[in-house]
């Protein structure tokens, strides 16, 4: 007889919930499904009926650690509202959760981008998606004047460089006292003002200085 879809939920929330504890003690590299079956009080071959290994168990995780994000970016793509200040929400509202996050928990903060370094291919999709959504609004800002003869494609890239500090979990651990949102404004506004096609120079060489 099939398990109900309201118990496999469940136990796989359990689970969830037993591996951050794991992760948060141990460091998401030591931790085995052996470790996951021991602090459950289950056997392993039961742990496999809701996960079928651990990269199931980390897409899980993931799942739970993206859910709120995303659900963030999807409500704000459909809100009327310039796409300055859109694209200023569209980092600052997820700004706010990680940086709670990292203060409710630091420890479980470390795990997961731990976590998501060794498990990249699963989260490699979220990341995907939320580009998806950032080129949704750069387009919008396309179309209101700004970025002129650039293409869209070099505008994200572009971005995604510039805004890192404000967004790269790993890097905000190092860069929590910086990245607040009067900075983040302060780089939109310098990100749409300044990013434009412009002439192409030769590179800067960088000077030698050699000792007499």
């Amino acid at each position: 007889m099939a398990r109900p879809e309201t118990d496999i939920d469940a136990g796989r929330e359990k689970l969830i919930q037993i591996a951050e504890t794991l992760i948060r003690e141990r460091g998401a590299i030591s931790f085995t499904i052996t470790d996951l079956a021991v602090e459950a009080g289950m056997s392993q071959s039961n742990v496999y009926r809701f996960f079928e290994n651990k990269d199931a168990l980390a897409e899980a995780m993931a799942g739970r650690w993206f859910a709120e994000l995303i659900t963030i970016i999807e409500n704000l793509v459909q809100e009327n509202m310039p796409a300055r200040q859109k694209l200023y929400e569209f980092f600052a509202r997820r700004l706010i959760i990680k940086r709670a996050r990292f203060n409710e928990d630091p420890d479980l903060f470390r795990s997961y981008m731990e976590l998501g370094h060794q498990h990249f291919e699963v989260v490699r999709g979220y990341v995907d998606l939320t580009d998806h959504y950032m080129a949704i609004i750069l387009a919008e800002a396309m179309e209101e004047g700004y970025f002129q003869g650039l293409e869209l494609d070099h505008i994200v890239s572009l971005v995604n460089t510039m805004v890192q500090p404000f967004c790269n979990p790993s890097l905000m651990m190092d860069m929590m006292h910086l990245a607040d949102e009067k900075r983040l404004q302060e780089v939109i506004d310098t990100i749409l003002t300044g990013l434009k096609a412009r002439e192409k120079v030769p590179p800067m060489k960088a000077a030698l200085h050699i000792a007499s």
